[in-house]
C-alpha cells in the first residue's frame, strides 16, 4: 500500500509540474487508433449495438493488460521500479497541467482585450460556436470546461488508481476516450457508442459527487453562504445537467464563485439552451479562470489525501 501511494503522490507531482510533453507518445493516441479502427469495422448495420459493447471491452482490457504488464515487471525487478513505473503511468493519464494550461491559453488574451484570438483559443478546448462570444461567455466555456474536467481528466483517474493502481487509471481513462470518440447521440454513433458512454457515466458517478463537495468545504465561497445554503444551491442545480455527473461539478463551482453557468450555446449555427446553475451574483470576467483553476488544484489535493489517509487507514487496519 505505501509504494501504490507513493506512486499515486510522484505521478500527480510529475503531471502538475511537467504534464504532457507534445512530443513525447503518450497512450492515449494509441488508444484512440484502436478506437478509430475498431469503430470504421464495426460501427454499421444492426449489429452496431452489440459491437459497440464489444469495442469497449476491447479497449478497456487492451488498457488495462498492457499497464498490468508493465507495472508487473517492473515490481518482478525490484519494488523502486515498478513505483517508478506506475508513477510514469499515472502521470501520463491525468491532466491536471494541460486543462490549467489550455484555460490561460484563453485567459491571456483576454485579459487584453485580444477577443478575437481568446475566441480562437476557446474554440480548441469546446465544441461550440466562439466567433461571436463576448468576454463574459468566453470566461463561461473556459470555467465550466476546467470546471468538468477536474472530475473526467484528473480526480476520477486518481480514484480508479487508488483502487486498482495504475491498470484501473488507464482502464478508466481507455472508457473515457470510448465516450468522447464515439459516445454521441446522432445518427452516426447512438447505438454504436451507448455502451461507451454509459460505462464512462458509472465510472464517474462516485468522483464526480465526491469532488463537487470537496469544492464546497474546501474553497472560498464569494458570497459567505453557510455550508447548509451550498448544499442546497448545489443539489438544486446540479441534476439540472444533462449529463448525470457534470452538473456536481458546474453546480459546486456557481455557487462558491457566485455566477451562474450553463445559458446559451451554439453548436454549427443551432442554438441549445442549457439549464442555469448558480445565482449570478457577480458578472462573469477573466479573473473566473485564475479561480476555477485554484479550485481544480485544491480539489485534487484534497481528494488525494482524504484517499491516501483511507488507504493508509485500511493498512493499519
Amino acid at each position: 500500500m505505501t509504494a501504490h501511494l507513493l506512486a499515486i503522490a510522484a505521478g500527480l507531482l510529475l503531471d502538475r509540474i511537467i504534464g504532457d510533453p507534445p512530443a513525447w507518445p503518450h497512450p492515449v493516441r494509441w488508444i484512440g487508433n484502436l478506437i478509430s479502427k475498431l469503430t470504421v469495422k464495426w460501427n454499421r448495420g444492426s449489429e452496431a449495438f452489440r459491437n459497440g459493447f464489444l469495442m469497449t471491452g476491447i479497449v478497456a482490457a487492451s488498457a488495462f493488460a498492457c499497464a498490468f504488464f508493465l507495472v508487473y515487471i517492473g515490481h518482478s525487478i525490484h519494488w523502486l521500479i515498478g513505483a517508478a513505473i506506475e508513477a510514469l503511468l499515472i502521470a501520463a493519464g491525468l491532466a491536471q497541467k494541460s486543462l490549467r494550461d489550455a484555460a490561460e491559453e484563453v485567459y491571456r488574451p483576454l485579459i487584453t482585450k485580444d477577443l478575437a484570438t481568446a475566441r480562437e483559443k476557446l474554440g480548441w478546448i469546446v465544441g461550440r460556436d466562439t466567433g461571436k462570444l463576448n468576454e463574459s461567455e468566453i470566461t463561461r466555456g473556459v470555467v465550466e470546461t476546467v470546471s468538468e474536467n477536474t472530475s473526467d481528466g484528473v480526480t476520477a483517474p486518481l480514484f480508479w488508481a487508488f483502487f486498482l493502481g495504475a491498470p484501473g487509471l488507464w482502464l478508466y481513462k481507455a472508457v473515457n476516450t470510448c465516450d468522447s470518440m464515439v459516445g454521441y447521440k446522432n445518427d452516426e454513433f447512438h447505438r454504436f457508442g451507448y455502451a461507451s458512454a454509459r460505462l464512462d457515466d458509472l465510472m464517474n458517478w462516485i468522483p464526480s459527487r465526491i469532488t463537487g463537495f470537496l469544492i464546497l468545504i474546501t474553497t472560498k465561497n464569494e458570497r459567505s453562504l453557510t455550508m447548509r445554503e451550498r448544499l442546497g444551491e448545489w443539489k438544486r442545480d446540479a441534476q439540472k445537467h444533462p449529463s448525470p455527473n457534470s452538473g456536481w461539478l458546474e453546480a459546486a463551482t456557481a455557487v462558491q464563485l457566485g455566477i451562474e453557468l450553463g445559458g446559451i450555446n451554439t453548436y454549427k449555427g443551432v442554438e441549445s439552451d442549457r439549464a442555469r446553475m448558480g445565482t449570478p451574483v457577480f458578472q462573469l470576467g477573466a479573473h473566473h479562470i485564475q479561480m476555477a483553476i485554484s479550485h481544480m488544484h485544491t480539489a485534487t489535493f484534497w481528494f488525494f489525501i482524504l484517499f491516501a489517509l483511507g488507504g493508509l487507514l485500511l493498512e493499519l487496519a
